[in-house]
């Protein structure tokens, strides 16, 4: 795949737990693809999260980070007016802010695309109404 991978939180859960819906898939998807996959706080957070939650430790997220396989190239606070303006223009769906660094993120990273499980990445637009290139199961 051309370009730089946005890592979600969906395919990150679903690459390091088994058993769960689409893991085989994003499996297969982990192994085309070229480190660094890049993400966010806001995804290894809520990933952190969903990794307990399944009983997972997360010390397998430190060890991604720590061998390259992911690398967090975004700082919130450097974007903090279009992550509000977007939160703002998706508190219908609600948008996370994992969800809206990833799609500022499309933007900042113009070839870059969204590795996700997540159906709102079709109604989401990158400055305002493009779509977003995304790298889903049926895509």
């Amino acid at each position: 795949m051309k370009g730089v991978v946005l890592l979600d939180t969906g395919p990150l859960v679903s690459f390091l737990v088994a058993d769960v819906e689409h893991s085989e898939w994003v499996v297969e998807q982990w192994k085309q693809l070229r480190p660094p996959l890049v993400t966010c706080e806001p995804v290894l957070t809520e990933a952190a999260f969903l990794l307990k939650r399944e009983g997972v430790d997360t010390d397998v997220l430190f060890e991604l980070l720590e061998r390259g396989v992911i690398r967090v190239a975004f700082e919130v606070d450097e974007h903090l007016p279009e992550l509000r303006a977007l939160m703002r223009r998706y508190r219908d769906r609600p948008m996370s802010l994992a969800d809206a660094c990833l799609v500022r993120m499309s933007e900042v990273f113009k070839d870059g695309v969204i590795f996700t499980l997540d159906d709102d990445f079709h109604i989401y637009r990158r400055h305002g109404s493009k779509t977003i290139p995304v790298l889903m199961p049926d895509e």
